[in-house]
């Protein structure tokens, strides 16, 4: 990409993020919360690439300053000030060029939603489902490391521990955006707890990371929707397990059924189970674009295949192994204790460099 293609580029991103900075403050915007929610998105969005461009934008015209200097100004001591101006600034560019490249390229708009998150226990029993309590242990790890909410909305625990299933919501900043490289099945290799032989079995769960739909996102009418009642099992002691407060929700047209049963109060259950319900159908779309995205670039993020096995945690070894990128730490204590933004760091660096790549083409 010539040099003024790319400050071409970031002039025009710059007029519009100013465009959409007078719009999201006119009185006709903030009456329309729909509206106001959208241009808002964009805006925000827009941030990091506007940043972006006028920190490139001041080092090319300090570059020219320094160089004018070099070329015109007899005082030697100017000069050398001017040099190590130029030496100074003259790396920086080529990476800040590359970083601006990825940032021009539309971005997922689901990277900035919250995350439904469910794992579930798969080939293995017992041993699976502990798995898959280890896994949600060391995501709920994760988002404390980074300062998001993860909340249950239903669980079903495994005979010896850990989880058949669990589903939970994560808060923050950009959680989708992070979090769905971690779709798809996870493999273990140790020596399970239930095995008196001490052999290494291997076991699997899996994991779906949808993003989170907002209310904007889809409309629900509610006479597709049949609401039952229940009452709830599990952890929450003697009142979750004595009154109907548990709701479940089945979406008639689509047959996708939705529980929640963490809360006490059945309104509050009654709308994490309309939240998941929100998001499930609107992943039916969404589904559809990773797909097209699948066929036509190598991805980092999984589509709905239950199959994909993306990464293997091999105890005996210590190792963690991520298949999709070939990618192998030996620090497995430390990364089941939350300690995964290395890797998806990693993944993060190959899918926009496959984004890249598609761009250029």
């Amino acid at each position: 990409m010539a040099e003024n293609t790319l400050l071409t580029k970031l002039a025009d991103l710059e007029a519009k993020y100013n465009s959409l900075e007078q719009q999201i403050s006119s009185p006709e915007v903030i009456a329309d919360m729909k509206k106001f929610v959208q241009l808002n998105k964009e805006y925000k969005e827009l941030e990091p690439i506007v940043a972006a461009g006028k920190n490139y934008s001041r080092l090319l015209n300090d570059l020219q300053a320094a160089k004018d200097i070099l070329m015109n100004e007899k005082d030697e001591e100017l000069k050398e000030i001017a040099r190590e101006e130029v030496n100074d600034i003259e790396p920086q560019l080529p990476k800040l060029e590359e970083e601006i490249k990825v940032l021009l390229i539309p971005a997922d708009p689901q990277d900035s939603k919250n995350a439904m998150i469910e794992i579930r226990g798969g080939t293995g029993g017992d041993e699976a489902a502990i798995f898959a309590g280890d896994l949600f242990r060391m995501y709920s790890k994760f988002c404390e490391k980074k300062g998001w909410k993860i909340e249950v909305n239903s669980q079903s625990e495994g005979a010896m521990g850990g989880f058949k299933e669990i589903v939970a919501k994560i808060s923050g900043d950009k959680v989708y955006g992070t979090m769905k490289y971690e779709s798809g099945v996870h493999r273990v290799q140790r020596v399970p707890q239930t095995e008196t032989q001490g052999r290494v079995h291997t076991s699997a769960a899996s994991v779906v990371v949808l993003p989170e739909a907002d209310e904007f996102d889809i409309e629900l009418n509610m006479a597709d929707i049949r609401k039952d009642t229940f009452c709830s099992s599990g952890p929450g002691g003697q009142g979750v397990n004595t009154t109907y407060s548990a709701i479940r929700l089945t979406h008639i047209p689509t047959g996708i059924v939705v529980q929640c049963q963490d809360e006490r109060s059945q309104l509050k259950n009654l709308d994490k189970a309309m939240a998941e319900l929100r998001t499930r159908l609107y992943n039916l779309e969404y589904e559809k674009y990773l797909n097209e995205v699948s066929s036509t670039r190598k991805t980092m993020v999984s589509t709905g295949d239950r199959s994909a096995k993306i990464r293997t945690y091999n105890y005996p070894q210590s190792r963690v192994t991520d298949h999709r990128i070939g990618y192998t730490m030996y620090n497995l204590p430390v990364f089941m204790d939350g300690d995964i933004q290395e890797l998806i760091d990693q993944l993060q660096i190959a899918e926009n460099a496959e984004r890249l790549k598609a761009a250029g083409e």
